[in-house]
């Protein structure tokens, strides 16, 4: 198979850590070709196909020079054999664009994953809206109003932009209230941007945990994400610990009843941040904790997600 990666520079890639770098690996492993581009590669012109100027390379093994690109050309997307978008946040408008060709591909033929249309329709934060009954209380609103009635009813709050990512923006508001008038106004700017307000967990400090799902099926581990210091937020990016542990069985089968139904809208990787046991974020973007969780358990994520795309790819 050809696997075209839509996804950020190569360059940019760190690899110990990286799991769009460790499913090319494991594509590599199995034969395919690996190809990859960024979505300003790609481009549509009136009575052609979508197309992208991509790099097909080829894993080194050495971890600096890590990839060798041994050729350099434009290529419709239909051609290829899968595609799948990796490309981080934030989901902003290039990357809404983006969907839209990458649809317009999928017409022509292509096979991309995860399905454009769906990542489109499930944006990271406002997805856990659909499954209530798996989330703490949580209020998305403009008014600065709302937002007040929100604390006064559970009195520890999160704040955090839709368009967040890592950590970032996520603010915490005590019982005593103290600055949520200027987080309102840092935030929501004047009731011109949407912010999601949930009550605080306590069980954060046990980790926020990435639970995995590839195919509609849980990966019997996870990554705890736990705060250090007095740090609240427990992403990586922020400087939480990652600890993988087994999947506990109420997030199992949380994970089961949401994969189910998001697979069939094809949604192929989907990472669900838990706390406690209650779904806070549902990543449909470009999901991670693939190496750390296979360095500390052996658990081959890589290996699940390329054993699913195959199969997804060579049923359509």
């Amino acid at each position: 198979m050809q696997i075209l990666f839509v996804a950020d520079p190569l360059e940019s890639f760190v690899i110990y850590k990286d799991s769009t770098f460790a499913m090319m690996r494991e594509a590599q492993r199995r034969g395919h070709q690996i190809v990859a581009c960024e979505p300003k590669h790609i481009s549509w012109q009136s009575g052609g196909k979508v197309k992208a100027q991509v790099r097909y390379i080829s894993l080194t093994g050495n971890k600096d020079a890590w990839f060798e690109e041994t050729a350099c050309k434009a290529v419709n997307l239909a051609d290829f054999d899968a595609i799948v978008m990796r490309k981080d946040p934030p989901f902003d408008s290039e990357f809404f664009y983006a969907t839209h060709m990458l649809s317009q591909a999928e017409r022509e033929g292509a096979k991309v994953f995860n399905k454009p249309s769906a990542l489109r329709e499930h944006p990271e934060k406002l997805a856990i809206m659909e499954f209530a009954q798996f989330i703490s209380p949580t209020l998305v609103t403009r008014s600065a109003q709302d937002i007040r009635a929100f604390h006064e009813a559970h009195k520890d709050i999160i704040l955090k932009p839709l368009d967040g990512m890592g950590g970032m923006g996520i603010f915490r508001v005590g019982e005593d209230g103290r600055n949520l008038g200027s987080i309102i106004e840092t935030l929501n700017q004047g009731g011109a941007i949407s912010v999601m307000v949930q009550k605080f967990l306590p069980d954060i400090v046990h980790g926020d945990k990435r639970v995995l799902i590839i195919g509609g099926k849980p990966v019997p581990f996870c990554l705890a994400r736990i705060p250090q210091g007095n740090e609240v937020r427990g992403n990586l990016a922020a400087g939480g610990k990652g600890v993988a542990q087994p999947l506990a069985e109420q997030d199992k089968a949380i994970a089961e009843f949401i994969g189910a139904e998001l697979v069939k809208r094809g949604l192929l990787l989907i990472g669900l941040d838990v706390i406690g046991h209650n779904v806070t974020e549902i990543n449909v973007t470009s999901p991670t904790c693939f190496q750390e969780i296979f360095d500390q358990t052996g658990c081959d994520v890589a290996a699940l997600f390329v054993d699913a795309l195959e199969s997804a790819a060579l049923s359509m």
